[in-house]
């Protein structure tokens, strides 16, 4: 299943950062400003990371609490495009869409429900354990950016008057969709605290969150200072950023600290 998605998520990175001003002729629907094709291609990114960590993997535990999420981010994908069919244009790049979350969601769920049994619950043979605040931090911002990405989903129209940049309905729920992944991952932070069970989620994300960046750089002009969301919405990317970043530093460095010394970190179970 991995090795099928990669290639539709490297093809669609490709376009929507390459070509962001031909996305109506080279991509599934035409979409305006740049921006919103940047923040699309950035969960592109960090969905490529991921599934080819899920290709490699060996263990079910280091990779299942990325399926919660990509099962609602594939779904919310699904449900507006069918609420938006008008707006896709007629070309190979929308039948690989439809394709795609027409099945990803459902054959996600599927596995995820059928390897449920396969996480013993004890950390790896090397392991850390996140600290308990670093924890909760990462899941009250996963949960502000899921409660905006939300809202933006259900009350498109509304999100577009006042959203950082130019939105079209479509637009607005595509970017709620992308902004719901972070919450749907780190409310697992909440009863696991096994760094090999984030590990690989922690590299998406923040290989998301660098495309975020580079693309807010990139992309200066498409936004909309006169409005307050502008300022939020930096903001929550640097928090992002900022705790993504210290969290997989510090238990990176414990982590090669245990596996010099040959032991778990934290002999107890970490659920």
């Amino acid at each position: 299943m991995a090795i099928a998605i990669t290639p539709f998520l490297v093809i669609a990175a490709f376009l929507l950062f390459f070509f962001p001003t031909r996305t109506g002729e080279l991509f599934a629907w035409p979409i305006d400003p740049p921006m919103s094709a940047f923040l699309l291609a950035s969960a592109y990114l960090g969905g490529i990371w991921f599934f080819v960590g899920v290709a490699r993997a060996k263990e079910w535990h280091r990779v299942r609490h990325g399926f919660p999420a990509v099962v609602v981010f594939a779904g919310a994908l699904l449900v507006a495009t069918l609420l938006h069919l008008d707006r896709f244009s007629q070309n190979v790049s929308f039948a690989a869409w439809i394709t795609l979350y027409a099945t990803t969601p459902f054959v996600v769920a599927a596995l995820a429900f059928a390897q449920r049994h396969r996480d013993p619950g004890s950390p790896a043979d090397v392991d850390v354990e996140m600290p308990l605040f670093a924890r909760w931090g990462l899941a009250l911002i996963g949960g502000a950016a899921f409660l905006v990405g939300a809202a933006m989903f259900v009350f498109p129209d509304a999100a577009a008057g006042v959203w950082a940049w130019r939105l079209t309905p479509l637009t607005a729920q595509v970017t709620g969709s992308v902004l719901s992944l972070t919450g749907v991952v780190n409310v697992a932070l909440l009863v696991d605290a096994r760094w090999s069970a984030f590990r690989l989620l922690f590299g998406a994300q923040l290989v998301s969150l660098a495309a975020i960046v580079v693309s807010v750089l990139v992309r200066w002009g498409d936004l909309l200072w006169d409005r307050p969301f502008t300022p939020m919405f930096l903001a929550l990317v640097g928090a992002a950023a900022l705790s993504y970043g210290a969290v997989t530093l510090w238990c990176e460095s414990r982590l090669r600290a245990a596996a010099r010394d040959g032991r778990v970190a934290r002999k107890r179970p970490a659920r």
